[in-house]
C-alpha cells in the first residue's frame, strides 16, 4: 500500500516524478514539474503580481469573452506529454499565470493537455529563474507559439515569437507602450492599464 503524501516535506526533491504522482499528492503547497523535477512556487504572489495579472485578466477576459479561444488563469495544470498521454508518462505540469487554448481538443476536467497557444508569465522575485530558463525551454519544445515574459517591478514586457521551432524575442515594451499579438491581430493591450495600480 502506497504512502499518502499530505506534505511537501515527505516528496525527494531529487527523484523523478510524473503526474501521476503530482495529482495523487494532497497537500496545499503548489508547485509544478518539468522534466519531473519538482519546482516549488511561491506561497502567495506579490501584491504587485497579484494587481498586474488581474488587470491583465481583465483586459484578456474583455476579448476572449467574444472570442472562440479559451483564456485561462493560475492555478490551472498545463501538462506537456511526449508520445504518451497516460499520466504515469507525463513528467511535465506547470500553471502559467495565463495561458489560452484554441484547440478545444486539448481540454479536460483537469485542464490543458498538450500546448497552449499563447502563454503568459509574470515574474516574481523567487521565479525569475526559472520563468527565463526552464520554463523558455519547455514551452519552445513544445511548441507555445507566443510566450510572454511580464516584469512587474520594472513594468516591462518580453514577448517571444515561435518561428522554426526557435523563439524570436520582441523588443524590450515600457510600461509606456500598447502592445499586440502575432496570433491574435486583433489584440490590443494597454501596458498603462496592466500596470496601473491605485496605492
Amino acid at each position: 500500500m502506497s504512502t499518502v503524501i499530505t506534505h511537501i516535506d515527505q516528496l525527494d526533491m531529487n527523484k523523478t516524478y510524473s503526474y501521476a504522482d503530482y495529482f495523487s499528492w494532497k497537500f496545499i503547497e503548489r508547485l509544478e514539474l518539468i522534466k519531473g523535477k519538482i519546482f516549488t512556487m511561491s506561497p502567495a504572489p506579490s501584491r504587485i503580481h497579484q494587481k498586474v495579472s488581474m488587470n491583465l485578466t481583465l483586459l484578456f477576459g474583455t476579448f476572449f469573452k467574444s472570442h472562440p479561444c479559451n483564456l485561462y488563469i493560475a492555478p490551472f495544470d498545463v501538462r506537456f506529454p511526449k508520445k504518451e498521454i497516460s499520466d504515469n508518462k507525463i513528467y511535465d505540469v506547470v500553471q502559467p499565470d495565463l495561458c489560452v487554448i484554441c484547440d478545444n481538443s486539448k481540454l479536460d476536467d483537469r485542464g490543458c493537455i498538450g500546448s497552449p497557444d499563447l502563454i503568459v508569465e509574470i515574474l516574481s522575485p523567487g521565479n525569475s529563474k526559472k520563468e527565463l530558463h526552464d520554463k523558455y525551454e519547455l514551452y519552445r519544445d513544445n511548441g507555445v507559439k507566443e510566450y510572454w515574459i511580464i516584469h512587474p517591478s520594472e513594468q516591462t514586457v518580453l514577448i517571444y515569437k515561435l518561428v522554426e521551432n526557435e523563439y524570436v524575442p520582441s523588443r524590450l515594451y515600457n510600461g509606456e507602450e500598447t502592445i499586440g499579438s502575432s496570433l491574435f491581430p486583433d489584440l490590443d493591450i494597454d501596458l498603462k492599464e496592466v500596470f496601473a495600480d491605485k496605492i
